[in-house]
């Protein structure tokens, strides 16, 4: 389900013209933030557990994508295309 919302989310954003590299940026940010919230209802693997802060190895997977798709997107939004 999160995927079909994911979808509708970027075609939406992206129907405004964008700088070259943030909707790739809110795709990540979007898809990580899902991944980490269905990581929460989601038993964590038994060879691992709960993991530092609380958090599984879900979840600290997705913490870089938001971060890293938070940082592409406002290096796109800086960006000067011609």
């Amino acid at each position: 389900m999160e995927g079909l919302l994911l979808f509708v989310l970027l075609w939406l954003y992206a129907q405004k013209q964008r700088k070259p590299g943030q909707v790739a940026a809110v795709f990540l940010m979007g898809y990580g933030t899902f991944r980490f919230v269905a990581e929460y209802f989601r038993e964590p693997d038994a060879y691992l557990g709960i993991l530092s802060m609380g958090m599984s190895m879900g979840q600290w997977l997705c913490v870089p994508m938001i971060v890293g798709g938070a940082a592409m997107w406002m290096w796109a939004r800086q960006r000067n295309v011609a």
